[in-house]
């Protein structure tokens, strides 16, 4: 055994680890499809129950081939009693008990016609049999996949309701890693496993209830060595069961640096840490193979133990039955039944031990999904939300607001400020001075700690997120547009738009100027990486898309940064339009797209330290002045 699977199956359990109860509430998901599983179950029941029938029918036919054989060598007109005493009289005291336990008839032949009657009623039963677990396979088949449908369902409405700062927190190809390679893996894994589960326990109860009917003994003899496999089978699982969780963990952790390696792989190339990727890609790569390596390598023991264990009670049962036939007390036909149930009765919980892997894959994709379930939404919004009438003024007022992501590192402190309707507000200061905070405070992305935040007179928290986000067009510093086209990337700000309010949002946003340029104009497909328009181009189509919300209030997040001089002037043309009706916030580091606002807050350390005009704050001489001189 090599080192790193060594180690990795002397990992500390998983504390969070609940595999029980994960598996039960999976399993609950299936109860909205309580009536196909009801068929499913009858289904099953009927189907084993017939084929479990097969191997009796198949021992009444060896019966009668064998009495048949053994009568024809018997003198005819004797009966089988005085055909045993005659046995008995020569001394051969074998052939005369095995001649007791025999429905034979003396001087007659094998009756090939009854032989013919009971193969074609078997090979009946097994049809039917196979008919009943086929449809069984379809219908689960059904059940599962509208249970899947309905969890991811249930996991993109989770997404839509976490607080941003779920993601703010956790890399984005983990969060990915959940909602696809988990989802998929539950599929994949209940597909298997219910059809497997639910068809060995139906198998071993029938099974079992035959071969009770045959041999109490040789049963007990079965039944037996079946402890022995469960143990067995606990004692690998419990080894196997953390390092499950550690694959999909690590699977996870290596999806989210692959997200990231591949969004940045220009800035990766570009500062030369190909190498560093690579090197970081090849030590995931390991934990994900090292953890998969040690889970499929004891979950791989399971299947040869049980069958080893299995072998055992089938050499036992072949011993004592061969006996019993020797000594009347079963027929041939009987062992040769009873020994096919020995195979079926082993071999589904050879099979339940072998597909144990994948069950616990599942559980552990499940478990990982639930966490994603079971974390703490975003506040739900009044039940009774106040409405801002369409046409109010847009004016904005922040009072006494506090703020921290973490308790205890306040990054707004006893804030207040006012936005009148239709006045552009400027925020400037230094990183970290919280100016965005402002801005996602504002959009209720969180919510403030103490104070309030209202607009035209209502306190956001009373009104529906959706109701503050509608009234409010936002540019961020980084650009983001959908795998689309660039008329549609524009038209995704106010769906229903016809084309000339798109085509005019374009136009006051400069996008026009440089889509006749290209081959398919409008037309041209784009996504987030760019590919063929310029990182500028990209941002004037975002700022376009606000143009096409007609927002009552206007967000613009260093929206210029990305752009040269020249676009910047024509942006500024456009914006100064667009701000005449409306309240305008503009979060900017550079200074000369501020010039003109009604009022400049100079920001630090979450607090507002000063406010004016651009005039006003110059000839202060301070912090402002400080800025335009650096």
């Amino acid at each position: 055994m090599t080192r790193p699977l060594r180690a990795m199956m002397e990992l500390p359990p998983e504390r969070t680890r609940d595999f029980k109860g994960s598996a039960l509430r999976l399993v609950k998901r299936l109860t909205p499809q309580r009536g196909l599983t009801a068929a499913v179950l009858l289904l099953g029941v009927g189907g084993i129950a017939i084929g479990v029938i097969g191997p009796r029918i198949l021992g009444h036919a060896t019966d009668l081939l064998f009495n048949g054989v053994i009568g024809r060598e018997l003198p005819a007109g004797l009966t089988k009693e005085q055909a045993v005493e005659a046995a008995r009289a020569r001394g051969d005291g074998t052939f005369a008990d095995l001649l007791s336990g025999m429905n034979v008839v003396p001087g007659a032949g094998v009756d090939f016609h009854a032989i013919g009657r009971t193969l074609l009623l078997a090979l009946g039963l097994y049809l039917v049999a196979a008919l009943l677990i086929w449809v069984q396979a379809r219908l689960l088949n059904v059940t599962v996949q509208r249970t899947m449908v309905t969890l991811r369902a249930d996991v993109e409405a989770k997404v839509h309701r976490l607080p941003l700062s779920y993601f703010d927190t956790r890399q984005r190809g983990e969060v990915l890693s959940r909602v696809t390679n988990d989802v998929d893996n539950i599929q994949s894994s209940l597909s298997m496993t219910i059809s497997q589960l639910l068809t060995s326990v139906l198998t071993v109860l029938a099974v079992l209830v035959m071969m009770m009917t045959i041999s109490p003994l040789l049963t007990g003899i079965t039944v037996l060595v079946v402890p022995l496999s469960l143990w067995a089978t606990r004692t690998i699982t419990r080894r196997s069961q953390r390092l499950f969780v550690a694959q999909w963990r690590n699977t996870g952790r290596l999806n989210a640096h692959i997200e990231e390696t591949y969004s940045g792989f220009t800035v990766v190339k570009t500062f030369g840490h190909r190498a560093l990727a690579q090197e970081r890609f090849g030590d995931l790569n390991a934990d994900v193979y090292q953890a998969s390596l040690g889970a499929q390598f004891l979950s791989g023991l399971i299947s040869p133990v049980t069958t080893f264990i299995g072998n055992i009670s089938y050499v036992a049962v072949a011993v004592v039955g061969g006996l019993q036939v020797a000594t009347g007390q079963i027929t041939l036909g009987g062992i040769q039944a009873f020994i096919q149930y020995v195979r079926q009765f082993n071999q589904p919980l050879t099979q339940v031990a072998g597909m144990y892997n994948t069950m616990q894959s599942g559980i552990a994709s499940a478990e990982r999904v639930f966490d994603l379930l079971d974390t703490d939404e975003q506040s739900p919004d009044p039940p009774a939300p106040v409405r801002v009438p369409d046409r109010a003024a847009g004016r904005v007022e922040f009072e006494h607001v506090d703020f921290a992501y973490r308790p205890g590192t306040p990054v707004i402190s006893d804030l207040s400020l006012v936005a009148e309707p239709g006045s552009t507000v400027a925020i400037v200061g230094p990183t970290g001075a919280g100016k965005t905070t402002l801005v996602n405070l504002l959009m209720r992305f969180y919510e403030v700690d103490a104070g309030r935040i209202l607009i035209d007179g209502v306190d956001i928290t009373s009104m529906r997120r959706q109701d503050v986000r509608s009234r409010i067009g936002m540019v961020l510093q980084d650009t983001w547009l959908f795998g689309g086209t660039i008329y549609d990337n524009i038209a995704f700000g106010r769906p229903g738009a016809s084309s000339d309010e798109v085509i005019a949002a374009a136009t006051a946003a400069h996008v026009d100027r440089f889509v006749h340029t290209l081959p398919d104009g409008y037309q041209t497909v784009v996504n987030d990486d760019g590919g063929n328009v310029s990182a500028g181009e990209k941002q004037l189509i975002t700022i376009a898309r606000a143009f096409l919300a007609r927002p009552h209030l206007l967000i613009l997040d260093e929206a210029t940064s990305s752009v040269d001089t020249r676009t910047e002037l024509l942006i500024q043309q456009a914006t100064t339009e667009l701000r005449r009706t409306r309240t305008s916030f503009i979060i900017a580091h550079r200074l000369s797209t501020i010039r003109d606002a009604d009022v400049i807050l100079v920001m630090e350390a979450g607090r507002i330290v000063e406010s004016g005009t651009h005039q006003e704050l110059l000839a202060r001489h301070g912090e402002y002045w400080e800025m335009t001189r650096a």
